[in-house]
């Protein structure tokens, strides 16, 4: 999350192991973990490595994070969800400047966006969002190296706040996103592969 491992490293078992001061084992079960919530790449010839984030799969994620997300927050509100742990982490969301800060930022968003969406009353449709929670984070990552728009966003999040705490579920809904749809227009034509004017079914 921090980019000290760039694209498309090669994660060496041995070395990894020695870095930290533990045998091989714990870190090839580590790196099967990470390859699970699609961080890691695993490739029966080349071993592991960081996963590369190109705009087909930032538009993947993203769509479907587009279909599912809003609706959560608005089902969340519909239910007279308690929005105190998402007002408690806003004022560290999208904060710093440097690498190791957008690795932060991406932490907070990520506890952000969960807090708006956890009491949707759907425990289904909970997971399915938890399970994309750590591409999601690598793509806004991978993003603000691309365009730093952490600190505008953070005022996207009060909006979107603002309305869930008034009780206007639509309203929450909308800006939500129209949130998650703008950053992949601002980033994905940056990203290797496919462009941003191609038709990925996001909106």
């Amino acid at each position: 999350m921090s980019g000290e491992l760039a694209p498309g490293e090669t994660l060496v078992e041995s070395e990894i192991g020695a870095q930290l001061g533990v045998s091989k084992t714990p870190v090839r079960e580590a790196l099967r973990l990470l390859a699970g919530s699609g961080l890691v790449t695993m490739s029966t010839y080349k071993g592991a490595s960081v996963r590369v984030i190109d705009a087909e799969v930032a538009y993947a994620v993203y769509d479907l994070r587009a279909m599912l997300e809003p609706e959560a927050v608005r089902r969340a509100v519909e239910n007279g969800a308690d929005f105190s742990e998402a007002r408690h982490v806003l004022g560290e969301v999208a904060s710093g400047t440097g690498a190791a800060d957008r690795a932060h930022a991406s932490q907070t968003n990520r506890l952000f966006h969960r807090a708006l969406y956890a009491e949707c009353g759907n425990p289904l449709m909970v997971e399915i969002l938890d399970g994309l929670r750590d591409q999601a984070a690598l793509i806004t990552v991978t993003g603000w190296g691309i365009s730093p728009t952490w600190k505008g966003e953070a005022a996207e999040h009060l909006a979107i706040l603002n309305a869930a705490e008034q009780g206007n579920a639509k309203q929450a809904e909308h800006l939500l996103r129209k949130h998650i749809t703008d950053f992949i227009d601002r980033v994905a034509f940056e990203l290797p592969g496919e462009r941003a004017g191609d038709d990925k079914g996001v909106r």
